[in-house]
């Protein structure tokens, strides 16, 4: 790892806060950024566009850690986030079934955090540098049209930071809860002297709900703009340290069973953890000009992963094998350029965008064996070394015609070339030259149409294609275990359906219902995961299908109802073997539930506010041969809070109850963990309180 990222994580925060502090006097109110991006039309409500999108305003008075994403996605049909109570791995993300794969990190699902892409070209994507404290919303596009934003687009999921106007309040958060959990966190954000400006720095820690799992984060979140060259020029800045996260794997069934809260052996025995440092930046200029917009936007970063894992000294005498450290640093960066117009066409309305967008990353990965003599969990031998390149360039387009006063059609379409090339610098007489390259493409067309039943209701139909490379940790091992990487395998290309009714009145009463369907060719999934290493292939046809509905519902004045269900058939169509068994047309895809429901009812009376919840699932298959599965649940949470109002400022006190009925469940499942353990379990009854103080 970089020494030098070590220093300057922290350090950056102090260098962005101080100027600031000097940004007092009142300045003109800050104009809104002109944002250009897919399957959105300036003027136009994702209401009334002929896809699945839902908006979540993360509000400053809502209760909870602010810790993971997953704490305000709960009520977001065809979503499912689950925090896996394991710091040492990312929330567990996906849409309509696409990502439900991932063991780690998240993969199949598009992330972008204010624009900058989370994602990399290869597919591997993260979330753990994205912060609640900073967000003022996160959008979720789900269906046909994600294809327009690329490679492993089976969903899109962004997180958008408020630009700050004159006025907005400062504020300090602090909030406790159940095993020495502690986050405090700081936002400045507002405008002065020609610039707006949105900071957010927070500290976290916990001892965690399971044994061997201690974790601690640092990190900061800006974004400040201001006009420059008749257009408008913001600065992204991000950056994280989380250090030495313990991770406690996942346990069997009887070791649930025995005591929900242990580690496993290994564990202990190996100090299995993760280190993660990051640092990025990003410019984005965007300017209209009467009809035309313009949007540029650059950005570069350093990322560093250091994991211990638990693989056996005897697993590593393979001299294959890449050892039981991983170690992975390098840069990553891209440029995107749009431009859109909005004018007319034989008379009606009609928007246009256009763009090109390149994104790179270099990785050098290192392997090391965890063990030295008879010490366990440590650095020893190197047994990997190579420099992994992956870059895409693509080219899109979008159009929104409305070509009469009730019709209106959306359409698109993205070319992506992605390249993979590794250099294998670890060549050794019984280590073969691993070194390889291969290239896939792809031209994903989308298309909708939209329907004015009313001024309150919509009818819409969406069709397309998407389409998914393997990452480079898929390609890592060939699944006959010879040397180098796995360029056969190829990548999954999906088709799209999707049809829907909006009914939005206008008393606040939501009705979003919807009917998709993916079916997709050379799914990728695990063809073994042994001995520390696991190995992909494409396994044929898959189908998703399913209905969403969410509702929501002003019952009073101060008084709203909140639900969100999915129904998910996933599914395999073409039969094929794994380890010997025979997985048949017609068996469920591991990772996905049958159901997933919804239900949140707050009341916010004057200066309180309270709120009860519900979820629940059903349950969830774990491996290919459907073997093993996670039980369903139902869960109740309870919160509420008060505020002050005082004349330094404005005081907020809130507490969050979290499985009120304090019931046994698994929260999290590992798909098709080759040593059966297969289970994460989710917290027993706890607790949490909070302060925030807030200032202008």
């Amino acid at each position: 790892m970089n020494p030098a990222a070590r220093r300057h994580c922290l350090p950056l925060s102090a260098l962005l806060l101080s100027p600031l502090a000097v940004m007092a006097e009142p300045a003109p109110t800050a104009l809104p950024a002109v944002q250009v991006q897919a399957a959105r039309v300036p003027g136009i409500e994702p209401f009334a566009l002929p896809a699945s999108q839902d908006t979540v305003w993360i509000d400053a008075s809502r209760a909870g850690t602010g810790a993971q994403l997953s704490e305000a996605l709960a009520g977001v049909p065809g979503l499912l986030a689950r925090d896996r109570q394991n710091f040492a791995q990312d929330t567990q993300l996906s849409i309509r079934g696409f990502g439900a794969r991932s063991t780690f990190g998240v993969r199949g699902v598009r992330v972008l955090i204010d624009g900058v892409p989370a994602t990399m070209p290869d597919g591997q994507g993260q979330l753990s540098h994205a912060s609640l404290l900073g967000a003022e919303r996160i959008e979720v596009l789900r269906g046909p049209f994600s294809a327009l934003y690329g490679n492993s687009s089976g969903g899109v999921l962004q997180v958008w930071s408020a630009q700050g106007q004159t006025g907005d309040p400062w504020r300090l958060r602090l909030n406790a809860g159940a095993d020495n959990t502690l986050s405090v966190g700081a936002q400045l954000k507002g405008a002065g002297h020609g610039l707006d400006y949105n900071i957010a720095a927070n500290h976290f820690r916990t001892d965690g709900w399971r044994d061997h799992s201690r974790a601690r984060r640092e990190s900061l979140t800006a974004r400040i703009g201001g006009d420059l060259g008749g257009g408008r020029l913001e600065l992204l800045l991000n950056a994280l340290e989380a250090p030495d996260a313990q991770d406690p794997l996942g346990l069997t069934r009887a070791q649930v069973a025995a005591d929900p809260r242990e580690a496993t052996a290994v564990a202990h025995q190996y100090n299995t953890r993760k280190s993660v440092r990051q640092q990025q930046a990003g410019l984005r200029w965007t300017r209209e000009t009467g009809a035309q917009r313009w949007q540029l936007m650059g950005y570069a970063g350093q990322r560093a992963v250091t994991q211990y894992l638990p693989i056996p000294p005897a697993a590593q005498a393979n001299p294959l094998h890449a050892g039981g450290v991983i170690d992975l640093e390098g840069g990553y960066g891209g440029l995107d350029a749009r431009w859109g117009w909005h004018g007319d066409f034989a008379g009606r309305p009609l928007d246009l965008v256009a763009g090109i967008s390149a994104d790179r990353q270099r990785q050098h990965r290192t392997g090391y064996e965890n063990f030295i003599g008879s010490a366990l969990g440590v650095r020893g031998r190197l047994r990997r070394d190579q420099i992994d390149v992956v870059q895409n360039v693509d080219q899109f387009a979008q159009a929104w015609w409305q070509w009469s006063p009730r019709w209106s059609l959306l359409a698109g379409l993205r070319h992506s070339t992605v390249r993979f090339e590794s250099d294998d610098r670890f060549v050794t007489d019984r280590n073969p030259d691993d070194s390889g390259h291969r290239r896939y493409q792809a031209t994903t067309p989308v298309a909708g149409v939209s329907f004015e039943a009313s001024p309150q209701w919509r009818l819409h139909a969406a069709v397309g294609r998407g389409f998914e490379t393997p990452t480079f940790n898929e390609l890592g091992y060939r699944a006959d275990g010879q040397a180098g990487l796995a360029l056969d395998l190829a990548a999954a290309r999906s088709r799209n359906l999707e049809i829907g009714s909006k009914w939005h009145a206008q008393d606040g009463t939501q009705l979003d219902i919807s009917l998709f369907r993916a079916d997709t060719d050379d799914e990728l999934a695990v063809a073994s995961n042994t001995g520390g290493r696991s190995t992909y292939r494409n396994i044929g046809r898959t189908r998703r299908q399913g209905v969403e509905l969410q509702y929501r519902q002003p019952l009073a004045e101060q008084l709203e109802l909140q639900l969100a269900w999915t129904w998910l058939q996933a599914q395999v169509r073409s039969p094929y073997l794994t380890a010997n068994t025979l997985v048949a047309a017609g068996s469920r895809l591991p990772g996905v539930p049958r159901q997933q429901a919804f239900a949140r009812l707050q009341w916010s009376p004057t200066d309180w506010q309270w709120a009860l919840e519900a979820s629940a699932s059903t349950d969830t298959v774990v491996n290919d041969v459907a073997t093993a599965r996670a039980p369903g649940f139902a869960l109740l949470h309870l919160e509420g809070g008060r505020r002050w109002t005082l004349p330094g400022g404005e005081l907020r006190a809130f507490a969050r109850v979290e499985n009120v009925l304090d019931q046994a469940y698994i929260g999290s499942v590992i798909v098709n963990d080759g040593n059966g353990r297969f289970y994460e379990p989710g917290p027993g009854r706890r607790a949490n309180v909070g302060l925030q103080w807030s200032w202008r």
